[in-house]
């Protein structure tokens, strides 16, 4: 009996190393995939957000990267709006707001934002060589979760163009439907920016009119109130000083160089 207990134990030990290597070594050949399907995922978010591609469609490798050729990335000194060295190939913002080196703590806010990257990477769009539109990431908290999605802002800086959310766990159906093509579609002409200079776009509660009927605001989403305000939350944040207000007031004058 102590035989058998010794062998079961020592087999089960073996098979359990072997395992932990094959796992571990699969996770480390994987990962280089790993870090490019995730940039090829924002990539065609950006474009979803920018208009580049339509929602809902299905872009392989070769049709992102195809359309992303209109989209320059750009790290910006968050607290000037002045773009930087950096290389956005290489720049990780989620990493770099964790880091007491390359971020600094939030003001108090509404969106629940607890540090700030002191650089931040946004996307510019040019058409036939102009300008024509500024990606900028937003994020902040829901009802259950942080969302992660991205802001189209034309090239008065101050006129939404579009908005994705990539990332979430709001509840479906209810929060969940910041997903839903028809309320993204309810985005496109509305203004950010209020004349005190702040921003003033929202999400209300109800049915909001058309851009020209009113242009801040946005229908809400049905039975998930704590979401809408905090759609509404991380826009006032991300867009005002602490986010990207001084970014977009340059962005007026035409591509950084």
């Amino acid at each position: 009996m102590r035989h058998d207990a010794l062998y079961t134990i020592l087999f089960s030990g073996a098979v359990c190393v072997v395992c932990a290597v094959l796992v571990s070594s699969a996770a480390v050949s994987l990962k280089e995939d790993q870090l490019r399907n995730a940039a090829l995922d924002k990539q065609r978010n950006v474009l979803f957000a920018a208009g580049l591609a339509q929602l809902g469609e299905r872009l392989d490798t070769g049709e992102t990267l195809r359309r992303f050729e209109r989209v320059r990335p750009l790290v910006i000194d968050l607290a000037t709006g002045e773009p930087t060295d950096i290389d956005p190939a290489t720049f990780d913002q989620a990493k770099a707001a964790k880091d007491p080196e390359t971020s600094r703590i939030a003001p108090d806010n509404r969106a629940s934002v607890q540090r700030l990257p002191l650089h931040a990477l946004v996307y510019e769009v040019l058409q036939d060589g102009e300008l024509s539109m500024a990606v900028v990431p937003i994020e902040g908290y829901g009802l259950w979760s942080t969302l992660y999605g991205f802001l189209a802002v034309g090239a008065d800086g101050n006129s939404v163009r579009g908005i994705t959310y990539y990332q979430h766990g709001e509840t479906p159906g209810l929060g969940g439907e910041v997903d839903n093509p028809k309320w993204k579609a309810l985005w496109p002409g509305r203004k950010i920016y209020g004349d005190s200079g702040r921003p003033a776009i929202r999400v209300v509660k109800g049915t909001a009119g058309s851009p020209e009927e009113a242009p801040y605001e946005v229908d809400g989403l049905t039975g998930a109130t704590i979401t809408s305000n905090g759609i509404t939350a991380m826009l006032d944040f991300w867009l005002g000083e602490e986010g990207f207000q001084n970014y977009l007031r340059k962005f007026q004058e035409g591509p950084a160089q």
